[in-house]
């Protein structure tokens, strides 16, 4: 009998971007709808994204950034770039 595959865990690099992704989108009260709406993805996608499960891309970060009026840095880095 074959055995059953784990199901994969989230890469520790989007699971950090998604963690500040969540953090700051708490922190500017942005509502998960908003921000799919913004990303122009489901509201399940950017859950993903929060829980490291997908991986956003540049222009992901760029628009995800300016709707919670961020420097990309905030999304990338826990340190500032100043």
């Amino acid at each position: 009998m074959g055995s059953v595959l784990p199901f994969p865990g989230a890469d520790p690099v989007n699971a950090a971007v998604g963690r500040r992704l969540k953090h700051w989108r708490g922190q500017r009260g942005v509502d998960l709808d908003s921000l799919a709406g913004a990303l122009k993805l489901t509201p399940e996608a950017v859950r993903r994204l929060e829980s490291g499960h997908a991986r956003m891309d540049s222009t992901q970060m760029a628009v995800a950034t300016r709707h919670l009026r961020l420097p990309v840095w905030a999304l990338v880095s826990d340190t500032p770039a100043y």
